[in-house]
């Protein structure tokens, strides 16, 4: 049985990565459909940054509220600790790993601990080739890929894909994946990522600091802008008629211009989804897929971590080591 109690990082007033505070605090309880993970590594992603801010970055209209203090963190690897009355597919010992009831935030997703609960339904098995500081960093990113690659654009073979931002957590899963129905990809990145991504295979690569995109890159089938921002619409140029934009972060794309050009936006937010997380899994272990790491802190160093973190220019995830760490 776990401890009674246990240390986690915990918001209690918005703010910079100070506002983060390692603390202990009570072992959580499973409910009847949840297991309980001890968790060996936890994985950050923006959505955890814009939530310690108290998501100062969103419009006040769309901002979400949070109850404070929260727990932040929805992507974790580790072991099943217990598992409640109405669980079935999960026992203690298992390696499991999973993004974590989002989109739901309430009051945050509770990964940055040694312990956490769980959805049985929301988790996969750990994929056995690799460590669960590499697991960790593939939940949300992962998913935020493989939802919009083939639930929102359901990519076709052989398509020509462009992903801007692609060296980071959602742009080098997107390259991989689209890899996987042969794509032509094209991808976006500062010069110092061009290594990285030729071995992820990308075809195409764009040094945005030294070239602009619009003038190099042409009939894009699908272009996934991970970056976002307000000059979304330079992209408008390199798409195709028929060809479509997936924004993964709010940008300005002038709609109507793109309606005109004959260009569909496929919107989306990404789910927990524990049958995708195992397909994901398979993918791994098949050596199809493979997760970036940027760089790794202890829990208790999870400030350091979101320093990193606002410094952007992220190749692949960072992640928070809570066993082992």
């Amino acid at each position: 049985m776990p401890k009674q109690t246990m240390m986690a990082v915990r918001v209690h007033a918005f703010g910079g990565p100070d506002a983060l505070v390692y603390e202990e605090v009570q072992v959580p309880e499973p409910g009847p459909d949840e297991v309980l993970i001890q968790v060996h590594a936890a994985c950050l992603n923006p959505p955890d940054w814009y939530a310690r801010t108290g998501f100062a970055n969103i419009p006040e209209a769309m901002r979400p509220s949070l109850r404070l203090p929260f727990t932040p963190g929805s992507d974790v690897s580790g072991v099943v600790a217990a598992v409640g009355p109405a669980v079935s597919e999960w026992r203690e010992g298992d390696e499991v790993f999973g993004l974590v009831r989002f989109p739901g935030l309430d009051d945050g997703g509770k990964g940055y601990a040694e312990y956490t609960t769980a959805p049985a339904s929301h988790l996969a098995r750990k994929p056995a080739g690799i460590d669960h500081v590499q697991a960790a960093g593939v939940p949300m990113a992962g998913l935020t890929a493989y939802q919009f690659l083939f639930d929102h654009v359901q990519l076709g073979r052989d398509k020509t894909v462009l992903v801007n931002g692609a060296a980071g957590g959602v742009g080098h899963f997107l390259v991989q994946l689209a890899k996987t129905k042969h794509a032509h990809v094209v991808g976006v990145a500062s010069g110092r990522h061009e290594a990285f991504l030729r071995e992820l295979g990308v075809d195409q690569f764009i040094d945005y600091t030294t070239t602009a995109v619009e003038e190099v890159a042409h009939d894009i089938d699908h272009l996934f802008d991970t970056v976002g921002g307000p000059h979304g619409h330079r992209f408008l140029p390199v798409v195709k008629p028929g060809g479509t934009i997936s924004p993964v972060f709010l940008g300005e794309y002038h709609r109507e211009r793109a309606a005109e050009l004959g260009i569909t936006f496929k919107p989306g937010q990404v789910h927990s989804d524990g049958p995708q997380m195992a397909e994901l899994a398979r993918l791994i272990d098949a050596g199809r897929l493979r997760v970036g790491i940027d760089s790794v802190f202890k829990l208790m160093d999870a400030p350091k971590a979101h320093e990193r973190a606002d410094k952007r220019h992220i190749q692949g995830k960072i992640v928070l080591q809570v066993i082992g760490g």
